[in-house]
């Protein structure tokens, strides 16, 4: 179990890491990627019947989410903020009824529509002072 412990902090340092280096275009990039990664591993612990894991991967997944949906820049985003709010609020409440009733096919229709997003970002230029 040291092992597993020393590579677990190793893990959460290189993310640290890589957040604190990150302009905002980029640290929402490793946002989306996080959440995409946690629902497969969501979606694996229902297969093996890990309940108590897959429940933290999911709340993690929604965590992250929220921030998402907190972060939007409603005053200036428009529209596009406005679907997005919206995106975010139904990803996040299809998270929780995944929880809740270990459906993987809620998994597979936030992990759509969240790899949309994720693809569509990566189409963005990058401003080198932020959005």
């Amino acid at each position: 179990m040291p092992v597993a412990y020393a590579a677990a902090a190793y893990r959460q340092t290189g993310v640290v890491s890589r957040a604190l280096e990150a302009n905002p275009h980029q640290l929402i990039a490793q946002l989306l990627g996080g959440t995409l990664e946690r629902i497969r591993l969501a979606r694996a612990l229902i297969a093996r019947g890990e309940r108590a894991r897959k429940a933290e991967a999911i709340r993690s997944a929604a965590a992250i989410v929220d921030g998402l949906r907190m972060s939007l820049d409603r005053s200036n985003g428009g529209a596009i903020a406005e679907r997005l709010d919206a995106l975010y609020e139904y990803i996040g409440q299809r998270l929780l009824e995944a929880n809740a009733t270990d459906d993987v096919a809620r998994l597979d229709e936030c992990e759509r529509l969240l790899g949309t997003i994720d693809s569509a970002w990566a189409q963005l230029p990058q401003s080198k002072s932020g959005p």
